[in-house]
């Protein structure tokens, strides 16, 4: 009877270990499963974390270039409002010259008519001090004048009034200049009117 009771212990005793050894290996299956379950999340996360830098770095990019067209768009606005600052300050005597240039085309022929009379020399004298009073004035402000006679014609500084054939000079070479013209800050604003040589025709 007691060893009835013995082996029943036993019995009880190996069934308790039995249960007692099968619960860790259960709990380290889960265990292994969280972990997968784990590494997976994880890994969901880092993908998700390099798209969002790859957006964000494309957004950088993006943004820098933005700064960039912005930096160049300004630079050159500012390039632009210089030069139209400049212009307006070299050409803004551009029509007061205009209205002056009829007054030394008249103080010219009026010295050239005053020279051919001996009576009115000391009028002449006058009035070529006077011209070259205003034309000093004129250069002052870079206005200069364009008197080509001899050279050859140039349809940017010059116009012709008349074609004249003439053997001793090469064709289209300004032979008398009818009218001077004036550059301001090497612009032209009216140009010499001129006569021009042509071959001389043949029979």
């Amino acid at each position: 009877m007691a060893n009835d009771e013995q082996k029943k212990a036993d019995m009880e005793d190996i069934a308790a270990e039995h249960a007692a050894g099968a619960e860790p290996e259960l709990s380290a299956a889960e265990e292994a499963e969280d972990a997968a379950e784990a590494a997976e999340e994880a890994a969901e996360d880092l993908a998700a974390a390099e798209s969002t830098l790859e957006e964000l770095q494309r957004e950088l990019a993006d943004a820098r270039d933005a700064v960039l067209r912005a930096h160049a768009d300004a630079q050159n606005a500012r390039r632009r409002a210089e030069q139209d600052v400049e212009k307006a300050r070299k050409f803004a005597l551009e029509r007061f010259a205009g209205e002056l240039l009829p007054v030394v085309d008249n103080l010219e022929r009026a010295l050239e008519a005053a020279t051919a009379e001996p009576e009115v020399n000391p009028i002449a004298e006058g009035v070529d001090l006077t011209l070259k009073s205003l034309l000093d004035v004129l250069k002052k402000f870079n206005i200069e004048p364009v008197d080509p006679a001899g050279e050859p014609f140039d349809p940017q500084l010059h116009q012709a009034m008349t074609m004249v054939p003439n053997p001793d000079l090469e064709p289209n070479t300004v032979m008398d200049v009818m009218q001077k013209g004036y550059t301001l800050n090497e612009r032209l604003i009216r140009p010499a009117m001129v006569v021009v040589s042509t071959a001389p025709t043949t029979n």
